[in-house]
C-alpha cells in the first residue's frame, strides 16, 4: 500500500476507515491505491497549512474527490463526519458565517467551553493554548475558523499584541480558564499574586486590552478562597463582577463536576442577575447508561505500547458503530445531528492480566478495599491510602468526575459491565461532547484533553443567558 506523505498514521487510518464504511459504493479494491492517495491527501485547510501541502494541488484533489462523492446520494453523507475532511465544505462554512456575536477563548484546551458558545450561535474570534494536541483538536473541529486565528502559543508571549491575532476587531466576549496552581497555600498575602498564578494576570490583561462586553472565567472550586481578590482586579479595569460555584450535573451532565464561574460585564446589567439566571436554568438529569449504553462492546488491549489499534475487539480511532439507537442524552449532546455510521476515539487501552482479573471480579460500585480482590490487590498493605485505586462505575448513577488522570490509567473508571476502563469517547460522552468531535494527538493526550475540559452542556447554558442579554442590549 502506498504511504502518503501528507498525513500521519492516525489520520491515514481515520480516512481509510471512512473510505471503507461510507464510500464503499464507489471505491473497489482494483483501484485501491489511487483511491487511498486521493482520500488521504484530502483534509481541511488547517492540516494543509500545517503540512505545507501546495494549495493548488489541494484544490485539485478537493475537486476530484468531490466529483467522486457526487456519485453517491449527497443526503447520505451530508451530515456525516466525512465533511470535516472536505476543504470545500470547510471554506463554505467559513464564508457563510453569519454569527452575531464573537468571543476570544484563552487557554482553550480541546474547546469544550467554546463549543457550548458555538452551539448557542456565537463564533470564534481567536483561540489560544500552549498544548499542541489541544490546538490540533480545536482546529480540526472548528473548520469555519482560519488556522491563523487558532494559535499554539504561550499567552504571555502574545497578550500585549493580542490585536494582531484577532479575526474581528470588535470583541463581544472573552472566555477561558487560566491554570492556577497556588490556591492550596493558605497565608495572609494576596494568593492571587503567587508567581504560579501569573496566567490569571494574562487573562485580566487580555480583557483590559480587548474591552469585551462580557467575560466568563472558569476555574477550580479551590479558587473560591481568592474570589474577592479576583473580583477586585477586574473591577480595577472597569468591570462589574459576580461569581458562583456551579455543578455541571445541573446542566444535564451525568457527573458531579463543580467549577467556579466568574462573570463580568461593562454593560448596565447587574452581574448578579446573570448568575441568578444561569443558576435558574433547568435540565433533565442523566446517568452513565444514558451516556455510553449504546457504544460498541470492547475488550481491553493485551498488546502493550500499541495504540495504533483498529479492530472490532479493541476499537480504534474510528470504527463502525453497531448500535444505531441513541438515548435522549446523546441526542441532546449531538445537538440534533446523531451520526449512525461511525464512532471516533472509541478505543480500549492496554491492561495487564492482573488488572483485567480485578475488573472482572468487581461489581458495580466496588472499589479497592473489596474482599473479592484482596488476594490480588497490589496495594493491599496500603489499602487505607489506595482504597479508590480501583473503582467500578455504576450504570444507573452519575459517573465519577472525569479528570485528566485518565491519561495515566483508568483504574478508577472501570466500565460497569466490561472488564476495561472507559475509552476516550466514553469519557467524552460523559463530558457532553458530541460524537462528531474528534480528539487528535496521542492516545494519552486524548484522555488529557477530555479530562481537562469544561463540559459543552455547561458552556451552552452559560452562553444561552449571555446571548439573551446581548440581544436585549442591541
Amino acid at each position: 500500500m502506498k504511504r502518503n506523505n501528507y498525513l500521519d498514521a492516525i489520520e491515514l487510518r481515520e480516512i481509510l476507515k471512512i473510505n471503507q464504511t461510507l464510500l464503499s459504493d464507489i471505491f473497489d479494491e482494483s483501484n485501491y491505491d489511487k483511491n487511498l492517495e486521493l482520500i488521504s491527501c484530502y483534509t481541511n485547510d488547517q492540516y494543509l497549512n500545517d503540512r505545507g501541502v501546495k494549495f493548488k494541488e489541494a484544490i485539485k484533489i478537493d475537486e476530484e474527490l468531490k466529483n467522486l462523492i457526487g456519485r453517491l446520494d449527497y443526503n447520505r453523507i451530508k451530515d456525516t463526519y466525512i465533511l470535516k475532511y472536505f476543504n470545500s465544505w470547510c471554506m463554505e462554512k467559513r464564508n457563510n458565517d453569519s454569527s452575531k456575536f464573537n468571543f476570544i477563548d484563552l487557554f482553550c484546551g480541546a474547546g469544550g467551553l467554546s463549543l457550548g458558545f458555538l452551539q448557542e450561535g456565537f463564533n470564534v474570534n481567536f483561540a489560544c493554548d500552549i498544548e499542541e494536541a489541544c490546538v490540533e483538536t480545536y482546529r480540526f473541529n472548528h473548520p469555519n475558523v482560519p488556522s491563523k486565528n487558532i494559535v499554539n502559543e504561550d499567552i504571555k508571549n502574545i497578550e500585549n499584541n493580542i490585536s494582531d491575532f484577532l479575526r474581528f476587531n470588535n470583541v463581544d466576549l472573552v472566555i477561558g480558564g487560566p491554570p492556577c496552581q497556588g490556591f492550596s497555600i493558605a497565608n495572609q498575602q494576596r494568593i492571587i499574586d503567587d508567581p504560579r498564578n501569573k496566567l490569571y494576570k494574562s487573562f485580566v490583561n487580555v480583557v483590559d486590552k480587548t474591552k469585551p462586553k462580557f467575560f466568563v472565567m472558569e476555574n477550580v472550586k479551590g479558587m473560591l478562597k481568592v474570589a474577592q481578590q479576583v473580583k477586585q482586579d477586574f473591577e480595577k479595569i472597569g468591570y462589574k463582577v459576580a461569581y458562583k460555584v456551579f455543578n455541571a450535573q445541573n446542566f444535564g451532565v451525568p457527573q458531579n463536576r463543580e467549577r467556579l464561574i466568574f462573570v463580568g460585564t461593562k454593560l448596565s446589567i447587574d452581574p448578579l442577575r446573570i448568575i441568578d439566571e444561569i443558576d435558574s436554568l433547568e435540565s433533565d438529569k442523566y446517568v452513565l447508561r444514558d451516556a455510553i449504553g449504546d457504544l460498541n462492546v470492547l475488550e481491553a488491549s493485551r498488546e502493550k505500547n500499541n495504540t495504533n489499534l483498529l479492530n472490532d475487539i479493541n476499537g480504534g480511532i474510528v470504527i463502525k458503530k453497531k448500535d444505531e439507537n441513541f438515548s435522549t442524552y446523546v441526542e441532546k449532546i449531538n445537538n440534533g445531528s446523531c451520526i449512525k455510521n461511525l464512532i471516533f476515539n472509541h478505543q480500549a487501552r492496554y491492561n495487564n492480566d492482573r488488572d483485567i482479573e480485578i475488573y472482572s471480579r468487581l461489581n458495580q460500585g466496588d472499589k479497592s478495599d473489596d474482599p473479592k480482590i484482596k488476594d490480588i490487590m497490589p496495594y493491599a498493605k496500603r489499602s487505607h491510602i489506595f482504597k479508590d485505586k480501583y473503582y467500578k462505575l455504576k450504570y444507573d448513577d452519575k459517573c465519577k468526575t472525569i479528570t485528566a488522570h485518565m491519561k495515566f490509567d483508568c483504574n478508577m473508571y472501570i466500565h460497569p459491565t466490561q472488564a476495561r476502563g472507559l475509552t476516550p469517547r466514553e469519557a467524552a460522552r460523559v463530558q457532553s461532547y458530541p460524537d462528531d468531535y474528534v480528539f487528535k494527538g496521542s492516545f494519552t493526550k486524548t484522555y488529557m484533553q477530555v479530562g481537562n475540559s469544561v463540559p459543552p452542556l455547561m458552556g451552552r447554558g452559560i452562553a444561552r443567558v449571555i446571548k439573551k442579554i446581548l440581544e436585549e442590549e442591541k
